[in-house]
């Protein structure tokens, strides 16, 4: 993974077009008080540690409000609205809560898991990024609330060259893309159990459809939050896998092909989606679908 410096970032990530929870209006960074850094963090519904750290991003908000533009961003992944409306009256959240609907932020941000803090200074900067909500943490914002000038930091965001990269590979003849995380089926158990069985479902029965479909080209790609080698090689092994899977890299490939909902299989021809499937209850039915293209 190459470092980049959040300068090379700062002409695009505040022109993101994300969309505000409740209303679903249409909102940028770059829409917030120019004169203040911005505080983002990156959350999920399911995700235990973000809401484990919740009460001190309120508590924070509360002290800093005034001279830091705080904004929660939901990463949109397996969510449910009814879910963040939850978890907004369960903490009293005060902030905007956003919702990165293509997960162009998380991208633009280096995101690698939830929770994700991210301090852009108000030049537009990113300062510091981390997943833990600690002293650390009080310390830069204090600094920023203060006006004192922090230098920006590396995060793990890709250039646009080097994104264009890995998307060179999907630009040519048809695919069968299973596209899924390799924590979705046991991490999701006791947050989200009907998406937990429905991962668990889908990787059990990948195997028996790449055998009825035997002279098309599969592919599996894992979402890289959260996730390593190790974690590939464990998912493989459980489940016997026998498509290839990689992970992808700083999530390009769920940007580029908009996928909010996982387990997801596309029919990929040409860089262009022609089929885009999330429901894996009936082998049969999934098959006869495939077999159509």
């Amino acid at each position: 993974m190459l470092f980049v410096s959040s300068a090379v970032l700062a002409d695009d990530f505040r022109q993101i077009t994300l969309q505000q929870f409740g209303s679903g209006n249409s909102v940028t960074l770059a829409s917030l008080s120019a004169d203040k850094p911005v505080y983002v963090k990156m959350w999920a519904t399911w995700c235990k540690p973000c809401m484990e750290q919740m009460p001190h991003f309120e508590a924070l908000q509360q002290q800093y409000g005034d001279k830091v533009n705080f904004v929660a961003v939901n990463i949109n992944i397996n969510e449910n609205n009814d879910k963040i409306a939850q978890v907004i009256k369960r903490f009293n959240l005060t902030m905007p809560v956003w919702l990165d609907n293509e997960g162009q932020l998380g991208v633009a941000l280096g995101l690698t898991g939830t929770p994700y803090s991210v301090l852009i200074n108000s030049k537009n900067d990113v300062v510091y990024t981390t997943h833990e909500s600690d002293s650390n943490l009080d310390r830069f914002i204090s600094m920023l609330a203060k006006g004192q000038a922090l230098k920006s930091a590396a995060t793990d965001a890709l250039t646009a060259e080097q994104k264009h990269t890995i998307l060179q590979n999907w630009q040519q003849g048809e695919q069968l893309v299973f596209f899924t995380a390799t924590w979705c089926d046991w991490y999701l158990l006791d947050t989200r159990p009907e998406m937990a069985n429905a991962c668990k479902q889908a990787q059990t029965q990948l195997n028996s459809l790449q055998q009825q479909l035997p002279d098309r080209q599969w592919r599996g790609v894992v979402n890289h939050l959260w996730t390593d080698e190790q974690a590939l090689a464990e998912f493989n092994l459980l489940y016997n896998i026998t498509v290839p899977f990689s992970i992808d890299e700083a999530g390009v490939l769920f940007n580029h092909f908009n996928i909010r909902t996982i387990p997801t299989l596309l029919v990929i021809k040409d860089g262009k989606v022609q089929q885009r499937i999330t429901d894996f209850s009936n082998t049969n039915s999934l098959v006869q679908q495939l077999s159509g293209h």
